[in-house]
């Protein structure tokens, strides 16, 4: 396992654009972002496992994941966001899987940060 810390959420207004952090400890391989909203069971939102990126139909087309091995750290763009947004982001990771089917499943993950709010306002 390794340490996660997220950054970057905040409040914004719909339309609006956010870029989440995701800083480890070490290195990671399978790593995803996943959310939950109040009253609402957490969802997947997006996934780099192996060569590929995976998203939710939900933000496909408006969110990017994306990393930087050199600095260990995971990030989210988060652009044309809308309230139904809202959300604890939390992001997640694997120390030594290159490539999980189940990216969309948080049981593929050993690592998780304790999340980020981000709120956007109508």
């Amino acid at each position: 396992q390794v340490q996660l810390v997220e950054s970057g959420g905040g409040l914004v207004q719909a339309g609006g654009s956010l870029r989440l952090s995701c800083a480890a400890s070490g290195r990671t391989f399978s790593s995803a972002w996943f959310r939950q909203a109040p009253g609402k069971e957490r969802e997947f939102v997006a996934a780099i496992s192996g060569r590929n990126t995976y998203y939710a139909d939900s933000v496909k087309g408006r969110f990017t994941i994306s990393r930087d091995n050199a600095k260990n750290t995971l990030y989210l763009q988060m652009n044309s966001l809308k309230p139904e947004d809202t959300a604890v982001y939390y992001c997640a990771a694997d120390s030594s899987v290159y490539y999980s089917s189940s990216y969309y499943s948080g049981s593929a993950y050993d690592s998780w940060g304790q999340g980020t709010q981000v709120t956007v306002s109508s």
